[in-house]
């Protein structure tokens, strides 16, 4: 049984490595059954075997995506030291290193499927989204219960620009296909975002 449960988490990241591969490459509106089928090399039954539908392997990805992208910036990532805006920047410049090394997919993918248009989809994304913007706020509120980061901040709007700051970077550098240094881009966005939440 152990052994037929690992081939099912096996093929399942397959297809869902083969899924996003394609909408990376064509744009999720041209992403097929039979495309995912050709790019793992096995049959469209077989897919079926593991997914019900298009839509289900990409609610799959779209949890795969999410347990990635908070397991960079959780609480967890810094360790039992208290936080601090070195402890938060070294996080991000972590967190912005291990997406180049994923070419930035995790946000085209959350994107693409927006793009689609389900509403189901468009909620998972956008509760996604939500609670990567409470992993921000999280070290945000820590950062002010330190004393490193004012307490007159709006926490909300905060955790927001932060977010946006990293999508959007993040964005720019996956559509110029990676000709920028995209920490060196993140230390001077990052300076201007400190100089607004610095404790004095």
């Amino acid at each position: 049984m152990a052994i037929q449960r690992e081939h099912t988490d096996i093929r399942q990241r397959q297809i869902i490595n083969a899924a996003t591969n394609l909408i990376c490459k064509y744009g999720s509106e041209h992403l097929t059954v039979k495309k995912i089928a050709a790019e793992v090399g096995i049959s469209e039954a077989a897919i079926y075997c593991h997914f019900k539908s298009k839509k289900e392997i990409l609610s799959f990805m779209l949890s795969h995506m999410e347990a990635i992208l908070l397991h960079d910036i959780s609480r967890d990532s810094i360790g039992s030291k208290a936080v601090t805006l070195e402890s938060i920047d070294k996080v991000f410049r972590k967190h912005f290193s291990a997406i180049g090394k994923r070419k930035g997919i995790s946000f085209q993918v959350i994107a693409e499927i927006i793009s689609l248009g389900d509403w189901n989809l468009n909620r998972q994304a956008f509760q996604t989204i939500e609670r990567y913007i409470s992993c921000l706020k999280e070290l945000l509120s820590e950062g002010i219960r330190n004393g490193v980061i004012r307490k007159d901040i709006d926490l909300d709007a905060s955790a927001t620009l932060l977010f946006t700051f990293i999508q959007g970077l993040l964005n720019i550098w996956a559509l110029s296909e990676g000709r920028f240094n995209v920490i060196k881009k993140y230390d001077a966005i990052w300076k201007i975002y400190l100089g607004t939440i610095a404790s004095l």
